[in-house]
């Protein structure tokens, strides 16, 4: 057997300071650990105070809409190739909601101009659309006629006026071809160019180089006399002949007058049946297309007249009276499917939004709002536009 050791005092004296200065160790890296976590709690809490939380979706208030429409949250915006938009004739935008929602980026005013216009009726159309997240046409033709003559330096220096509020797009006249619009006798596509366009184009892009120039749209008419009425092809090819094309970044088509679907070129209540283009869409927008390849089309008016809920149509506009408020919202929606599909149209005003005249013009027949304040077209192009 090994033999024990005996264990002196001066061994167990040793023996208690060793087992002492290890539990005071042990100790005090037992506090400094605890001090260490506690630390690390402390800085984590501290950075997730200051780390901002994740931004939540805010929800958007659901449009106020007219009764029947459907209701969707979201702001079109104009991506710069094709853009939608609606015509209106109250200041401010009565139906701004009504108007995002559909899928309406743009929105068109008509100011009729005399050598006494106050370009202060301009400005304030532009401020109110972009305040309401439009972008603005003006067209801008003179007073009703007859007229015997234009003072283009008077209308120069009013277009000069507006295009320095920054409009998005100044459609320069309208409907010249017609005597309601130009002085009998002095219809001409030359004088029109070198008297206004080529001068308005100079004087719009001096005050606002952004804002677009557009060719006034024509009626569309196969009548010509050459002295009160001109075919909207003929006046269309002098423009071109005349350099229209390098003083203007759109040309301006009008199609009001159809009683069929826009794939139609043929079956118009009033055709006599040589099929002539001006009663079709896409026979009139080709008119265009074909005169001026190197411009884009803007189809400033495009409508359809229906006179349900209103009555008997007035002279001279009873090739719509067969039009029913289905169609128009049906033929509506068909005409910017095809017009966003094309690739050369880049804007469509339609017209219009909500006029509630019906006298001898019946506007209010082509509003998309009706009397009864439903809007069939509103879910028709709502859909077109949001790619349904």
């Amino acid at each position: 057997m090994m033999k024990l050791e005996k264990i002196t005092p001066d061994t167990l004296r040793w023996l208690a300071l060793g087992w002492m200065a290890i539990v005071l160790i042990g100790g005090v890296c037992t506090f400094v650990g605890a001090l260490a976590l506690l630390s690390n709690r402390d800085n984590a809490e501290t950075s997730q105070q200051n780390t901002p939380m994740p931004t939540q979706p805010v929800a958007q208030a659901l449009p106020t809409l007219e009764p029947g429409i459907t209701p969707t949250v979201w702001m079109p915006v104009d991506d710069g190739t094709f853009a939608l938009g609606g015509q209106t004739f109250v200041a401010p935008i009565a139906h701004p909601d009504l108007m995002h929602n559909i899928g309406m980026s743009w929105v068109k005013y008509q100011i009729k101009w005399d050598p006494s216009s106050d370009p202060g009726l301009a400005t304030a159309h532009i401020e109110k659309a972009h305040q309401a997240g439009f972008k603005i046409l003006l067209s801008i033709p003179g007073q009703p006629w007859p007229q015997t003559t234009i003072d283009y330096e008077s209308y120069i220096t009013y277009l000069t006026a507006v295009a320095s509020s920054q409009p998005d797009a100044i459609e320069v006249w309208n409907e010249m071809n017609l005597d309601r619009e130009w002085p009998a006798g002095e219809i001409d596509p030359v004088s029109y160019v070198n008297n206004m366009l080529i001068p308005a184009y100079n004087a719009i892009k001096a005050a606002s180089p952004n804002t677009m120039v557009i060719i006034g749209a024509l009626s569309p008419t196969g009548l010509d006399d050459g002295t009160n009425i001109w075919s909207d092809a003929r006046y269309a090819q002098g423009m071109a002949d005349a350099g229209a094309a390098n003083y203007a970044d759109c040309v301006g088509v009008h199609h009001n007058g159809g009683t069929t679907p826009p794939s139609a070129t043929s079956g118009h209540a009033y055709d006599s049946g040589d099929n002539h283009y001006s009663w079709y869409y896409q026979p009139t927008i080709d008119v265009y297309h074909n005169v001026f390849p190197s411009l884009p089309v803007c189809l400033t008016e495009f409508g359809y007249l229906s006179p349900e809920g209103y009555g008997e149509l007035p002279e001279g506009f009873g090739w719509g009276s067969g039009t029913t408020v289905d169609n128009q919202a049906s033929w509506l929606a068909e005409g910017v499917t095809m017009a966003r599909a094309s690739g050369y149209v880049r804007l469509v005003i339609v017209w219009n939004v909500d006029s509630e005249t019906w006298d001898d013009d019946p506007q209010a027949g082509f509003a998309i709002l009706r009397p009864d304040g439903t809007c069939p077209a509103c879910n028709a192009l709502q859909a077109v536009m949001m790619g349904n």
